[in-house]
This record gives structure tokens, C-alpha cells and sequence, in this order.
């Protein structure tokens, strides 16, 4: 079973998020609430993917996507902010996918699956 990684620093976009992946069939999901614990969790559990927002307390998503990305992650970001300069950067950073919010459920199932 595939894990996955929720970081993000809004309850209610991990909980989303979290619904979105079980009704597909994604039930191995962890989430952290800022980007420290993002690294921390990555490092400890060692998820298949990584859907990170960008705009989080502690270390912002790009600090956390150079780290984790060094380290081998699929991450997807999935952020309000929807400028080309910040989806660039994120993609040269090692992002695999860039969602911007407001998204559909259908849309992050499809990310999901091209990378798991």
C-alpha cells in the first residue's frame, strides 16, 4: 500500500486532502501541519509521495521540497498560489506536479496516480 504525506498548515486542506485519497483508495497517509515536520515525517516514514502547499509556518514548502527532493521524494505541491514564477521554481526544485488551489477531486486523483 502506497503512503502518502499530507503537508500543509490548514486542518481542513490535510482533512480534503485526506478524504480525497481515501475514496480512491489511499489509505496510508500521514500529514504534518509545518514544513520542520514535514522533513521530520519524510525522513521517519519514508512516503511513495509528498502533496505539499507551498505557503506553511517553520520552513516555507520550497525549503521543504530542496530538502526532500535531494532525498529521492515524489512531491505534487498543491498551492493557492498559482503565479508561473513559483510553479518554475517549484518545478526546478524537483516538484513532479503542481496543483493550484481551488482544485478538483479528479484532478488530484489523477496526479496521485501518474506518480504512485
Amino acid at each position: 500500500m502506497p503512503k502518502v504525506l499530507i503537508a500543509d498548515d490548514s486542518t481542513f486542506m490535510r482533512t480534503l486532502l485526506a478524504d480525497i485519497l481515501n475514496k480512491n483508495g489511499f489509505s496510508d497517509i500521514v500529514e504534518a501541519s509545518d514544513g520542520e515536520k514535514a522533513v521530520q515525517l519524510y525522513d521517519a516514514e519514508k512516503p511513495d509521495l509528498v502533496l505539499l502547499d507551498v505557503i506553511m509556518p517553520q520552513m516555507d514548502g520550497l525549503a521543504v521540497l530542496s530538502n526532500i527532493a535531494a532525498k529521492g521524494a515524489k512531491v505534487i505541491i498543491i498551492s493557492a498560489v498559482g503565479q508561473e514564477s513559483m510553479i518554475d521554481r517549484a518545478m526546478k526544485s524537483g516538484a513532479r506536479g503542481y496543483i493550484v488551489k481551488p482544485f478538483d477531486e479528479s484532478q488530484v486523483v489523477e496526479e496521485v496516480k501518474k506518480f504512485i
